[in-house]
Order: C-alpha cells, then sequence, then structure tokens
C-alpha cells in the first residue's frame, strides 16, 4: 500500500463506535495525525448487531456525564459531518413496581437535573395517556426521560469515521494489528500485516478482543484485561398495524419501555417491536477450553437460545398485550464484552506508560460519543473535564483474575437493572484477598465488603441478628447493622476499638533524589524524619489527584500509605515521578494494619507493647507489640486517641489477639466512615476528586505556593486564589428522615441547586445526619440554611462552622 502510514501520534486498534468515537475527537482536538487499524470493516465486533439504545439514565455521575455528552453530540453530528443519520429520540418510560424503585428514580432524576436533563417523574395514568398499550394497574410510579432513543449503529460508527477523516485523520481497514513494542524512550511501534506504524501513543480499544491484544502490553508492564463476553439476545417482532397507526397520528415512535423490576425493555421498531431482555438465567461464551475466542467473529451470531428469555417475554406480553399478536421475526445473538463490574475501560493502562484503554462497554453505543471524548482528553491534555474513575482501568487490581471476571460478568449481566443499595455486597466471586485474621474476624461476627478485592468487615454481627443479602435491600440507615454500628462507634468513643484494615496501599519510596523529587510532586511539604504528614497531590489545573501519607523514615526513604482502591492508580503516579535513582516498590499485599483508636487504646497498647506511648500525634516507631514487631503509626481516621499498627502478616495473627484479648472492641467500615465524617476527613473519590480544586476542597494549609518547587498545578492555584474559588468545601447538619444523604445528591437554596453532597452518613458520637459537600462559596457562611435532596425528598440543612463536629479542638486526638 503506497499510502500506508509509517507514523502517527496515536494508533487505535478497533473500529467499533468507540475507536471511531476515539479518533473523531482526537481530530476535534487538534491531533489530525492519528490512525486507526480494523482487522475487518467498521463496526465487524459487537457494534454491527447492537440494538442502538441511547439513554442517559446512571446512577453512576460519570456515567451519566459520558451518556448524557454522546446524546448532546448525536444530535448534531450528522448535519455537522454531512452523514445521513436514523437517530430517534422517542423519549422513555421506565417502570417502577416499589417504593424502593421509586426512591432510585427521583435520585437518577435530580443527578439528571443537575446535569441539565429534564427528567420528570410520572403517575401511572399519565404514562397511560402517552403509552395506550400499557398495563399499570401494577406499577407505583415510572420515570420520563425525554432525551431518550435509539440510533443506527452502524450510521454512527460511519458518521464519526466521515468526521474524522475529513479532519486529516487516517482508517485502515482490513489490517489487523499483530503485536506492540515499546522503545527506551516511551514510543511504540504498532506491527500489522501490511507494516510497522511507529507512534507516541496507542489505545486498546478492541472491544471482545481487548483482552487478546491487552496481552502484547505484558512485556511493558501490562497486565490480563479484566474482561469476559455474555450472549445477548434481542427479539424483533413482525410489524403491528395499531403501531403503524399510531406513528401516523402522532409522527413519531413510541417511547421505549423500560421494565426494570423484570429486566428488559421493549421499543418500537419500525412498526413491530423490539425486545431486549437481561435474563438471570444468562450465558457466557468463550470461558473454557471447549469453547475457545475463534481467530476472527466479525459480523457472526450464536444460534437463538430463547428458552433462556421465555419467562420474560411472557411478562412483557402481558405488561403490552399489543406485542403478542405479532410473531418473532428475527432473533440476534451476539457477544457484548463485560467488565467485572459492568462498566468500560476508559483511561491509562496500568502499569505502561503512553498505553490507554477504551473497552468492554456493554452500552457501547450509548456510551461512545462521550468516551470518545473522555480518551481524546486523558491523552491530549493529560485529565477529563470530569472524574472518571468510575470507569478508570486502574480501579481493578491484581485479583481480577478470569474467574473472577467470569463470575462477577454473568453476576452484573443477571442484575443488570438491579439497584445499588448502600449495604448490599454482591456475593458473586469473593475471598479473593483475605486478611491474616480473616477468619478471626469472622469469628467475632465480621459481615464482610470488599475493598479493593480485600474482605473488610463492614460490621459485627451479633448471634440473631440479620445479616442476609434481603435485610440489605433498602436506602435506610435502618437495619440490623444500624445498632451494631452504633455500638462500634459508641465503644472507640468510650474505651477502644480494633479494625482490621487489610488492603492499605503502601509503597516504600527511596534513594537519590527521593525527597526532592516529591517535592515538585507534591503540593505542600514533606514531614521531618520520624513524622508523618497527609501531602496532595494535584494535576495541572490544581484539582485534587490524590492523597497520601508521608512516612519519612530517613532523608530520602519515605512510605507513602494511600486507599486501597488507589493502589494501581497512585502506583503509576509514583513511579512515572521519579528518577533512576529513586525506587518504587509496593509492599502492599506483604503487611496487614490495625486501627486501634479510643480513649483507653494507650491503656490497652501499654501492656503489649515495647512502645513510647507518649509521643506526639503525627510520630511514627518501630515496636515489638505481643512479641513481635511492628510499626506504630499515631494517628487516627477515628478522630480518637490512636494508633495504626502495621505488620508482616505473618506476625499479625498474634497482635490481633492480644489487643482483643486486652478489652478492645472489633469495629467495621460502616463505624468508621460514621466517625470520619463527623470529623470532616476526606474519602478519595468521594470528597477528594479531580471535579474539585484543591481551594474548593478547603485543603489549602496544604499547599505551599511559596515554595521554589513548580508542583503539578501551582499556576492555576495561584491564579484560583487570586480570582477566588467559585466553591466551597462544608459540613452540613441534615434534618433528614430514614435515608443519610447519598453521593451526588443535590443541595438546593429557594428552588435553585447550589450544590451537591460528596459523601453522608448518621454521626453516632454527635446523633446527627451529616452531609459533606460542594456548594457556591458565597454561600458557605456558618448557619445558613439549605436544603438537601435525598431520594426524591427535600431535607432542611444547616452549614457548619469549618471545623469538625466532634472534638472541633482535636483534643481527644492529641490527648
Amino acid at each position: 500500500m503506497s499510502d500506508f502510514p509509517t507514523k502517527a501520534r496515536v494508533v487505535i486498534i478497533g473500529g467499533g463506535v468507540v475507536g471511531a468515537s476515539s479518533l473523531f475527537h482526537l481530530a476535534k482536538k487538534g491531533w489530525t495525525d492519528c490512525v486507526l487499524l480494523e482487522k475487518n470493516e467498521l463496526t465487524a465486533g459487537s457494534t454491527w448487531h447492537a440494538a442502538g439504545n441511547v439513554p442517559t439514565f446512571s446512577t453512576s455521575w460519570a456515567i451519566m456525564n459520558i451518556q448524557r455528552y454522546s446524546t448532546e453530540l448525536y444530535s448534531r453530528l450528522g448535519e455537522e459531518v454531512d452523514y445521513p443519520m436514523n437517530y430517534h429520540v422517542s423519549g422513555s418510560l421506565r417502570l417502577a413496581h416499589s417504593k424502593e424503585r421509586m426512591q432510585e428514580f427521583e435520585r437518577a432524576m435530580a443527578m439528571g437535573r443537575y446535569q441539565g436533563i429534564p427528567m420528570e417523574m410520572w403517575t401511572p395514568d399519565q404514562a397511560k395517556e402517552n403509552y395506550p398499550f400499557l398495563e399499570t394497574h401494577d406499577l407505583e410510579g415510572v420515570l420520563y426521560d425525554p432525551t431518550d432513543g435509539d440510533i443506527d449503529p452502524a450510521q454512527l460508527t460511519q458518521a464519526l469515521a466521515k468526521g474524522a477523516r475529513d479532519m486529516g485523520q487516517k482508517i485502515i481497514r482490513f489490517c489487523p494489528a499483530t503485536n506492540v513494542t515499546q522503545h527506551d524512550d516511551g514510543t511504540w511501534t504498532v506491527h500489522t500485516d501490511q507494516g510497522d506504524i511507529a507512534c507516541d501513543y496507542v489505545v486498546n480499544a478492541a472491544g471482545y478482543y481487548a483482552q487478546r491484544v491487552g496481552e502484547w502490553f505484558k512485556p511493558y508492564g501490562g497486565r490480563t484485561v479484566p474482561a469476559m463476553v455474555m450472549s445477548h439476545q434481542y427479539l424483533l417482532t413482525d410489524e403491528i398495524p395499531e403501531i403503524e397507526a399510531w406513528s401516523k397520528e402522532h409522527g413519531g415512535k413510541l417511547p421505549l419501555l423500560r421494565d426494570v423490576d423484570i429486566s428488559y425493555y421493549l421499543r418500537q421498531e419500525k412498526n413491530g417491536y423490539n425486545l431486549g431482555p437481561y435474563e438471570p438465567n444468562c450465558k457466557g461464551h468463550w470461558m473454557t477450553e471447549d469453547d475457545p475466542m475463534p481467530e476472527d467473529f466479525s459480523f457472526q451470531l450464536w444460534n437463538d437460545d430463547l428458552d433462556r428469555i421465555e419467562d420474560i417475554v411472557t411478562d412483557a406480553m402481558d405488561r403490552v398485550p399489543l406485542m403478542a399478536t405479532s410473531g418473532v421475526g428475527r432473533v440476534i445473538n451476539g457477544p457484548i464484552p463485560y467488565a467485572p463490574d459492568g462498566l468500560p475501560l476508559i483511561g491509562p493502562m496500568p502499569g505502561v506508560k503512553n498505553a490507554f484503554e477504551a473497552h468492554s462497554f456493554t452500552f457501547g453505543i450509548a456510551q461512545g460519543g462521550g468516551a470518545g471524548k473522555v480518551l481524546a482528553e486523558w491523552i491530549v491534555d493529560g485529565h477529563t473535564e470530569w472524574d472518571m474513575w468510575a470507569v478508570d482501568p486502574r480501579r481493578y487490581t491484581d485479583y481480577t483474575d478470569q474467574d473472577y471476571c467470569n463470575q462477577k460478568g454473568m453476576e452484573v449481566y443477571g442484575n443488570e437493572y438491579a439497584m445499588h443499595y448502600p449495604h448490599h455486597e454482591w456475593p458473586a466471586a469473593r475471598d479473593k484477598k483475605l486478611s491474616p485474621v480473616h477468619d478471626k474476624v469472622k469469628e467475632q461476627g465480621g459481615v464482610m465488603g470488599v475493598y479493593n478485592g480485600w474482605e473488610r468487615a463492614n460490621w459485627f454481627a451479633q448471634p440473631g441478628d440479620d445479616t442476609s443479602l434481603e435485610a440489605t435491600h433498602t436506602w435506610g440507615r435502618a437495619g440490623p447493622w444500624e445498632q451494631r454500628i452504633k455500638e462500634e462507634c459508641e465503644a472507640v468513643r468510650d474505651h477502644c476499638g480494633v479494625l482490621d484494615l487489610p488492603g492499605f496501599s503502601r509503597f516504600m519510596v527511596k534513594g537519590d533524589g527521593a525527597a526532592e523529587t516529591l517535592r515538585g510532586l507534591i503540593t505542600g511539604g514533606l514531614p521531618k524524619i520520624g513524622r508523618i504528614n497527609l501531602v496532595y497531590i494535584s494535576d495541572q489545573r490544581g484539582r485534587i489527584l490524590t492523597e497520601m501519607s508521608c512516612i519519612r523514615l530517613g532523608e530520602d526513604e519515605f512510605i507513602m500509605i494511600t486507599a486501597a482502591t488507589a493502589q494501581w492508580h497512585d502506583r503509576d503516579i509514583l513511579v512515572n515521578a521519579m528518577p533512576a535513582t529513586v525506587s518504587v516498590k509496593d509492599v502492599t499485599t506483604t503487611r496487614d494494619t490495625l486501627i486501634v483508636t479510643g480513649p483507653k487504646s494507650r491503656e490497652i497498647l501499654s501492656g503489649l507493647a515495647d512502645a513510647d506511648l507518649s509521643s506526639g500525634w503525627l510520630t511514627h516507631q518501630s515496636a515489638t507489640v505481643a512479641g513481635k514487631p511492628a510499626f506504630l503509626i499515631r494517628v487516627s481516621f477515628a478522630g480518637e486517641l490512636g494508633w495504626e499498627v502495621h505488620a508482616l502478616n505473618e506476625d499479625m495473627p498474634a497482635i490481633y489477639d492480644a489487643i482483643l484479648d486486652a478489652g478492645a472492641k472489633p469495629f467495621g467500615m460502616y463505624a468508621l466512615n460514621s466517625l470520619r465524617i463527623e470529623k470532616g476527613y476526606r474519602a478519595w473519590k468521594g470528597d477528594l476528586s479531580t471535579d474539585y480544586s484543591l481551594l474548593e476542597g478547603g485543603l489549602e494549609r496544604f499547599v505551599k505556593l511559596d515554595k521554589p518547587q513548580d508542583f503539578p498545578g501551582k499556576a492555576a492555584i495561584l491564579n484560583e486564589k487570586q480570582q477566588g474559588a467559585k466553591k466551597a468545601f462544608v459540613t452540613l447538619t441534615v434534618d433528614a428522615g430514614d435515608c443519610d444523604a447519598p453521593y451526588m445528591s443535590c443541595i438546593w437554596q429557594n428552588g435553585e441547586i447550589v450544590g451537591e453532597t460528596t459523601s453522608g452518613a448518621w454521626g453516632y458520637r454527635v446523633g446527627k445526619s451529616i452531609a459533606l459537600g460542594m456548594i457556591k462559596a458565597e454561600l458557605a457562611n456558618p448557619g445558613a440554611e439549605l436544603e438537601v435532596e435525598i431520594y426524591g425528598q427535600k431535607c432542611r440543612a444547616v452549614v457548619e462552622k469549618d471545623q469538625p463536629l466532634w472534638d472541633p479542638s482535636n483534643d481527644r486526638l492529641r490527648a
């Protein structure tokens, strides 16, 4: 090929809607020398057989942003690139059978309202007026989304491809990529059967082939892509005269129906119906040796398997009897990739420089437009407009073996429309990472939750407590856990509690230049030797990238501790920042941590440890505890006198037993969340995210603008300080009812949305419902009255002083 490109700035592997959107959006940002490779024809993977629904609904803030942007793009794309497109904005009805489902709808509607999506709650009668073929006798209510609709996936992909080509991008079809090579300077060569392409960045957008493509990156720090493939069926009916008549009368299509409690959508397709179920009796493919993934499955389908969906089809016919008047015209049964949580992987490839991912989309048509925007921002700018942790590939670490991916993919697919209650833990693929005292924790009644694959106790049940999954099916704080959380918080307040905390992310940073490199990376100062600081890293916009505890052992020797979920995210930040003279060693899995905290914690530890327990707050020391070597740090996320006890896994059982025997009461993550929120302590990727600047986050005391180092975001923070921050971080006490404020609840004043909550919980020491949040800066005055919308209910809230609600002077912490 004479015009085969041998150089490009970015090479995208995969020609589905996401690959084409990524190419289009890179061009929109001015990078017009990029190449897309497709092994067959564009759309040959999951895109060609996709149903093409384009909803905005989500209870994930990030996903709603992506999907909303897609609808906005698709509405103008055909005209913008001069390509004909069938995009029907028909609106949709989402049916609720229960009060709990209505609460979920109210929450999503509030988030949508904040993003400018004009969703409405309808009565069943209103739904019947707008959809006369619908049976509504057993419904609680209906969520109406006027922006919902459907689009032709092939036309969409071709329109994005045309737009990209018109701006100078190249698309090479029938050109499989065969491997990649990374060079010492971080650049790449992408190998194809038509020649090699040198590039700066490479993107794995290979859809259900993403895992296979991902193997090529393992020599350069990569891992097995956490994904599997589901068999998804939908059926098309023959034409129905009544639908044709309704469409002619109303000049458009019927609204799309989603009966989420039964688990299907029903959409007008020409003058018939498209029924798409997400059946619990689902089937994965290419998961066993006797069902290997073929080398090429382009434009192929599997045979029908209607027995799997018979019950759902019957239910849909009862809901819309008109459907039963027509026969089945065609069944589509094709592959859809699934990540373990059902959300796509978009962003930096973990452990690999200059490589990105955009794959494993279960709703690729709805998310394709937004995904391309986000990926282009990540590559070109190094950050995204909205915080995208929900889809960041680094949210998964080394626990996602294929068994985990298969089990979770099946679970997510079978519960596609399930409600994600705050106290519910999904049961599939558990016990992937266990603390060295896991059995002891369970023996004491630990009801476990998963944190970056690690099992931790959420709360401790007593004999007779209901620990069933059914008990967790509530948005409210009341449940069998509530009294136990209260008791655990009171034990920490009045005596001493112990929390086993496996999976704290730990990095040993050591070598010539470590201190100076860290000074140029963090926004504030480093601790002195023997002390510990909280440090923050911002992006170039001055927004909150991450928070770490920095423990200084020597002039150029540090331990950096971060949240469990931040392990691979923060590892990449540290590794990419350090010079060759500095080593970054991940020691997360070799050690366990206990939080020992409460007014009696010094008394309990003094009988077990040879440590100097009079040393001040924010100090650390090596010691022997219960005859075992340990490392003590005088900090407490609970806001009481306390220590973190770090020890090697093999030594922790003896230490844990001794602390329990000395009288400490075990407490769990739910209690810790309540305790930390009373102190106003921030949680990563809730209160601390790239949606907010450090100044907005109330973290100015961790910023040293007068230091000589030009840390990332310094200029932006300086500018913001001069201009004034637009938002302010506040603690609110809320006259809440049965539920505390979830993440991204709207904050109102005088009928206007003025901010959002970033976390919420009941404070058992102060006896109040508390929300942390961001509001317009001019409203952040102590005593100001606002409202927080919690599952559709507006609750009075008061802005508190800029200090902890519990022990505001930190006397107990420093005792």
